[in-house]
């Protein structure tokens, strides 16, 4: 072992320098993120939210929409709808890079290629797997955005009262409805003069501050 390393020009040993532990670093990750992926969830049901107020407080979509003061991310990669070279600096993003740009000049070196070129080389594929990966962070964060549950998806959509409504203008009662992959409890009105009862078929018509507005479906 002593000998080969003695062997290596000092060219090739700072490049096993830079890509044996950025693929250490890399390998890491990767480990850690499959943990927190499974974990992550655990006794977690998403689906459950009948302990939840959607009629309370703040409307969620007004507080989506709201203006809030903060810095403009246009453009830096700060909303997940941008992508720029901002993207591209994450630590993950330059472990890649030098694990990639490391393997390939060494293997560029030892094929007998000039130092020179094979630098080159290595840092444009390592470029290359970096704007990859920048792209699947950036699909990742669009997916998660786009993933952000909307009741105003739930408008034309049918579910089951789960317990019954009253009558316009006399409170709320609760719906069973599959929105976005997702069965939930919903609380909902109607617009009619009359209790729509648990276990009748109902049509959601609008929405008010999150809660459904829903008639009976014939």
């Amino acid at each position: 072992m002593v000998e080969w390393w003695d062997g290596l020009s000092m060219v090739s040993k700072v490049l096993y320098c830079i890509a044996v532990p950025a693929t250490l670093i890399l390998v890491i990750q990767t480990i850690l993120s499959l943990m927190g992926g499974f974990e992550g969830g655990s006794g977690l049901d998403v689906s459950d939210t009948s302990g939840l107020d959607f009629h309370g407080g703040s409307d969620i979509s007004e507080i989506a929409d709201a203006d809030i003061g903060g810095p403009d991310f246009s453009g830096d990669g700060g909303n997940p709808a941008d992508f720029s070279i901002m993207s591209m600096l994450t630590l993950q993003g330059i472990v890649t890079f030098l694990t990639v740009m490391g393997w390939s000049a060494i293997v560029s070196v030892g094929t007998g290629t000039p130092t020179s070129i094979s630098i080159i080389v290595g840092a444009a594929l390592g470029f290359i797997a970096m704007y990859g990966v920048a792209r699947l962070m950036h699909a990742s964060k669009k997916l998660t955005e786009s993933g952000t549950l909307d009741f105003r998806n739930a408008i034309g959509e049918t579910g089951r009262v789960y317990l019954s409504i009253p009558e316009s203008g006399h409170g709320e009662g609760k719906i069973s409805i599959q929105l976005q992959g997702s069965l939930l409890e919903c609380n909902a009105i109607s617009t009619v003069d009359k209790v729509i009862q648990t276990g009748t078929l109902v049509r959601v018509i609008d929405v008010r501050n999150d809660i459904l507005v829903v008639e009976e479906e014939y």
